[in-house]
């Protein structure tokens, strides 16, 4: 059974931390070195591996540093990403073990171009692919390129647990809520959420069965959601109804 801790950096951003029973851990997106290594001095980790979804600097820039504190470690990563520090590039099909468990890589490229997600022991780290109640913007890849990417992970089973990179849910909540102002789900959830923010807590993990009824990124074949968008469409399909809502949140 793996543990989840999770590590807050910069203003939004969750580095997590994986350990099992005989203190050894493993950390994914660190973008920064000194918080994981107070927690790592503090709890008497030894860190094992780094696993990397994509290249953006608030995901590598603690690496180089942990490389430097621990420098056997295995650093996992997307194999078309510049990255310099990777000693294991992985792609989309490829299995990586932690401790007892496998995790499956999944090639989710939308945000980035080589952006990948770690499946395994019904928890996924997907870096900024797929947040709570949203999803990541397209800096690098198409609307039907992140669109294939969210279709993906929102066909593995409902109770996996949903480990992404930013605490951005209350602000994506306010954008769902124009999309299904009337999703009874969604307003009752974004009260649950600014109550666990008002007392500084986080909202994730969330989970793909929570994410199917309040994501409006995953819920574009719902009536209500193609509705809000019809007059920002060139056509009904899903895909063209994740493009106009993904325009529509660059401009929330």
């Amino acid at each position: 059974m793996l543990t989840i801790k999770s590590i807050p950096a910069f203003n939004d951003n969750y580095i997590w931390l994986i350990h099992n029973n005989d203190n050894h851990c493993v950390v994914v997106d660190p973008g920064d070195a000194a918080p994981v290594l107070e927690v790592i001095n503090a709890d008497g980790f030894i860190l094992d591996a780094i696993l990397i979804t994509h290249h953006h600097h608030d995901h590598i820039g603690g690496v180089p540093e942990l490389v430097r504190q621990f420098p056997s470690v295995n650093v996992v990563g997307p194999e078309h990403e510049p990255i310099p520090t990777l000693t294991h590039p992985v792609s989309d099909g490829d299995f990586v073990e932690i401790f007892d468990e496998k995790f499956m890589v999944l090639g989710v490229e939308g945000h980035t171009k080589g952006h990948i997600a770690y499946i395994g022991d019904e928890k996924l780290f997907c870096g900024d692919t797929l947040f709570s109640a949203g999803c990541g913007r397209l800096f690098e890849g198409t609307a039907e390129q992140m669109f294939n990417s969210l279709q993906k992970l929102a066909a593995l089973p409902d109770e996996t647990e949903v480990y992404c990179a930013h605490e951005y849910t209350a602000s994506n909540l306010a954008f769902a809520l124009a999309v299904e102002p009337d999703n009874d789900y969604l307003q009752q959830y974004r009260e649950k959420v600014l109550r666990l923010r008002a007392h500084g807590k986080s909202t994730l993990p969330s989970t793909l069965q929570r994410e199917k009824l309040i994501n409006p990124f995953l819920r574009t074949n719902e009536p209500a959601v193609k509705h809000a968008v019809a007059n920002k469409v060139n056509d009904n399909t899903e895909v063209e109804t994740f493009a106009a809502l993904r325009r529509w949140k660059d401009e929330f």
